[in-house]
């Protein structure tokens, strides 16, 4: 059975990051389609899908286009719609593998600042070299003879790569929320969380415990970890530091400091420290806990 080809349309000439996000959001759950760049509407309406171009919204017959006047909508924080971001109300929840979760965490942190600053509503948004500014530079110069077909292929190549590894890492961090709570919940001391495994852990240990002050955790080596929990995330400051005298040491220093034969490293900052064995790394908790 031949698989039905969709044809897209958008506009063609200079293109920005919601229409090459659009495109390539739309690949990962479509497996063959026909795109098309013109400002033709008779070409335009007879295409399957419709991104950025035609004057129309309306998910029901996939036309999705945010310049009519008065826009496509808002979000509640009030970020509007570009045409990537309504292409994600349709199917983001589809391209994120049916999590709604993984699509939330999406539209927060990658979805809506495109369309924020696709629409100029920049507030908010980080100063900088953007994501969005990074896809415009695919662009064709007017010193470069590149089409901007061609080009805006590889915008959506570049694009898509991106968007698959955005929706690992959100995947990546949601899951790590289900281990990090269990780890809090069977701790020994409550002030000790230990990670059987490496998982992002900060954002749920900040959230779900007050008391927890050190995290223990396998390194990727298989030596082990422990570190300092941040009074919040991003922070600098720790809820309690590790012994003082430990600042900065290593091996045979750090060893006849802790008395642990197999000691191996304390950060000059007090922060993150480690020993081969987990049970001498339990230890470091514990001296660090009655520092």
């Amino acid at each position: 059975m031949t698989e039905q080809v969709k044809v897209i349309a958008t506009h063609n000439g200079n293109f920005h990051a919601d229409d090459v996000f659009a495109v390539a959001a739309l690949k990962h759950i479509l497996p063959s389609i026909k795109l098309i760049r013109t400002r033709d509407l008779n070409v335009i309406a007879k295409a399957d899908i419709v991104l950025d171009v035609g004057g129309i919204y309306d998910p029901e017959t996939d036309r999705f286009d945010h310049h009519q006047k008065g826009g496509a909508g808002a979000r509640e924080n009030g970020i509007p719609f570009s045409s990537f971001g309504l292409i994600w109300q349709k199917y983001g929840v589809e391209i994120c593998s049916d999590s709604k979760e993984i699509a939330d965490s999406l539209d927060k942190n990658l979805v809506s600042v495109i369309d924020a600053i696709d629409c100029g509503h920049v507030e908010g948004v980080q100063t900088g070299i953007s994501l969005s500014q990074t896809i415009s530079m695919f662009n064709p110069t007017w010193q470069e003879e590149s089409s901007f077909d061609e080009c805006f292929n590889e915008a959506v190549d570049y694009a898509s790569r991106l968007l698959t590894r955005f929706i690992a890492a959100a995947s990546g961090g949601i899951n790590a929320k289900e281990i990090v709570a269990n780890a809090i919940e069977k701790a020994a001391d409550p002030r000790v969380i230990v990670l059987e495994q490496y998982t992002p852990w900060k954002t749920t240990v900040l959230r779900l415990s007050q008391n927890a002050l050190f995290v223990v955790y396998p390194s990727e080596t298989g030596q082990w970890r422990i570190q300092t929990v941040p009074v919040e995330l991003g922070s600098f400051e720790d809820r309690k530091k590790l012994p003082a005298p430990w600042a900065g040491l290593s091996d045979k220093e750090l060893q006849d400091v802790t008395g642990l034969s197999d000691a191996m490293f304390c950060h000059n900052g007090l922060f993150i420290a480690g020993c081969a064995s987990f049970e001498n790394t339990m230890k470091m908790a514990q001296m660090a806990l009655e520092a």
